[in-house]
Order: structure tokens, then sequence, then C-alpha cells
């Protein structure tokens, strides 16, 4: 990540805040952006605040980094919120809501970081899933859809950023300890983690190795992936 400028959505905390970081000690120029302001300082950092769900805040926003560092080399789409509801007790905004971050959310930012990625025939957007997808977990029926879009929206976006030199993949944690899940009850925690290969809670840094290597030079063969941890 040494002299890359980096975009980092819901870098204000979680993991978001820990890859935001982790590009910095890489030596990067990381762009990050949430809803509300940020208390991380550092002189290669600059936070915005940005509702990704609205298609002109996000517009602006990219528009902003082209026009202070005239590229972007990384696009991680971190921002999220998840519901644990059942199917017949969601209502129709919460269900909305969910998408229009997550997928919504999602697609704006890498289509308008895709745009300053194409004129230099390199770029390298990672999208967020979840386990809850594959697993397809009960209780979560707006989460679990959404994430599974972002799936589906990362290997069509793979397919036609291809010929730009841009690579798109999706990463998919297990519960990590951050605000996301800090609200779920344990039990349900605990039996999500014992149906993982490797019956853990993830750390940031599983994430932080898997992102590594999808935005590594390297890795300009690999597109349209999404890499699910724990063993699912």
């Amino acid at each position: 990540m040494s002299d890359s400028v980096t975009v980092v959505t819901g870098s204000r905390k979680g993991i978001g805040r820990f890859l935001a970081e982790h590009a910095l000690a890489a030596g990067g120029i990381v762009v990050g952006c949430s809803r509300d302001e940020s208390d991380l300082r550092h002189d290669h950092y600059e936070h915005c605040r940005v509702d990704i769900s609205d298609e002109s805040a996000v517009i602006q926003f990219f528009s902003n980094v082209r026009k202070k560092h005239g590229r972007v080399d990384h696009l991680i789409n971190c921002a999220g919120v998840a519901s644990m509801n059942h199917s017949l007790l969601t209502p129709g905004k919460s269900f909305r809501a969910i998408y229009e971050t997550n997928v919504f959310g999602t697609f704006y930012c890498s289509r308008e970081a895709a745009k300053l990625m194409q004129k230099r025939h390199y770029g390298r957007i990672v999208n967020f899933s979840t386990v809850a997808v594959p697993l397809k977990l009960d209780g979560e029926a707006a989460y679990v859809s959404s994430k599974a879009a972002v799936v589906a929206l990362t290997e069509v976006m793979a397919r036609e950023l291809a010929p730009f030199g841009i690579t798109v993949n999706a990463l998919g944690p297990t519960p990590i300890d951050t605000d996301l899940i800090r609200g779920v009850p344990k039990d349900r925690i605990d039996t999500l983690v014992g149906r993982q290969a490797i019956p853990r809670l993830g750390t940031f840094d599983d994430v932080a190795n898997v992102i590594d290597f999808f935005l590594s030079c390297d890795s300009g063969f690999i597109t349209g992936q999404t890499a699910y941890l724990g063993g699912v």
C-alpha cells in the first residue's frame, strides 16, 4: 500500500477504522468516510462525512478525492449496517434502509472509484459480504440478502471492469468483536461460530491478511472472488 491512495468507507470505527490505520502504517494516503466525524488523526489521513446511500454525496466525495489526489488506487467498501429480525417482523422501511447502505452504497462508491481507476488502467476494489450468506443465517433476512446482493454485484462488476485493469473481490468475515455484533445475543453468536470449520471469532488481523492479498499488485489475475473466513 506504500504511496497508494486508498478510500475506506465506514472508517470511523470497527473494521473500517482498523483497515484505515493498517493502510496508513504501510505508508499510504487514506481517505476515509462515514456518516459521523472521526477522531483518527494522521498526516496522511483525511476524513469526510458522507452518507454512502446518498448518490449525489458519493459523487461529490469522489470528485473531491480526484481534485486533491488525482487518483484512487484502492477502494475498501467497509461501510454497512445490520439488523436482526424475522422476515415476518421486518418493516419495509428497515429492509429498504439496509439495502440502501449495503447494496446501493457499495455500488455508488464502486462506480465512482472505477471511473478514476480506469484512467490509469489500474485499481483494486474490495467489498464486504459475510459468512451469514453461505450459512443462510435465519433471523437476518434483510442483512443476509443484501450481502448476497453484494456478492453478485462483485462478480458482475469484476467482469465489467476487468478490461480497465480493475479487480473486484469480496471478503466475508466471521463475527468479529465490533459494534455490529455486540447487540446480538451471545447464544446466537456461539451458534454461528460453532458452524465454522474453525470455531472462533475472527480478528482484525484475519481480515487485513485477505485485504492485503486482494490489494496486492501481484493479484491482478484474481477477480470476482469472495473469500469467506473461518471455513463455511
